[in-house]
């Protein structure tokens, strides 16, 4: 459901459910905890509990503590653990969602795309054995090329457009041609 007051067209913005459900999915894998089958996606991730358990999960001792109770202070507090438990983590902060993004239900998909990073990220700890949520990020190929090979490779002309043979500018003929009148 929608967060308090705010309208349908505001909140769905560029949701993808099956992201949602592939991550809920994944978050239910790792932390062993279901989501409340009462509430929607976002009310079950919006008091930061889940979210610091599975970082706790992920990379034990991250979390320092998971605030049960306490009111919206409190909450929020989880919220602002589990963001700077990412960047400890390895996610890269342009991927995180800010806390008023799922406090305020304001971009519940950048919360989505937040978790799948965090899957991503999961990849690049060997510790970590799974389960795993989207495809393993792809390795740099680095290549060395000597000095010999790099100005050899200047010498080629590319022709992915074609051939260059034979081009002239003969017959090309653009346009109205230009009427020049003398004597007036």
């Amino acid at each position: 459901m929608p967060g308090p007051s705010r309208p349908l067209w505001q909140v769905a913005g560029k949701r993808d459910p099956e992201q949602e459900r592939e991550a809920q999915a994944w978050i239910e894998q790792v932390t062993g905890q279901r989501f409340h089958p009462g509430r929607s996606y976002e009310e079950n991730l919006r008091d930061g509990i889940i979210l610091c358990i599975l970082m706790d999960r992920l990379c034990p001792g991250i979390i320092q503590k998971v605030n049960t109770s306490g009111g919206d202070y409190k909450m929020m507090d989880n919220l602002n653990q589990f963001q700077k438990a990412c960047v400890r983590y390895g996610v890269a902060d342009v991927d995180l969602f800010q806390t008023t993004d799922l406090w305020d239900f304001k971009n519940i998909a950048l919360v989505t795309q937040t978790i799948f990073a965090i899957g991503r990220t999961a990849y690049k700890h060997p510790e970590w054995r799974g389960p795993w949520l989207g495809p393993r990020p792809s390795e740099e190929n680095r290549r060395e090329f000597s000095e010999q090979q790099l100005r050899a490779g200047e010498a080629i002309i590319g022709l992915q457009a074609g051939s260059n043979k034979g081009a002239t500018q003969s017959g090309q003929n653009f346009g109205a041609s230009r009427k020049i009148i003398f004597g007036k």
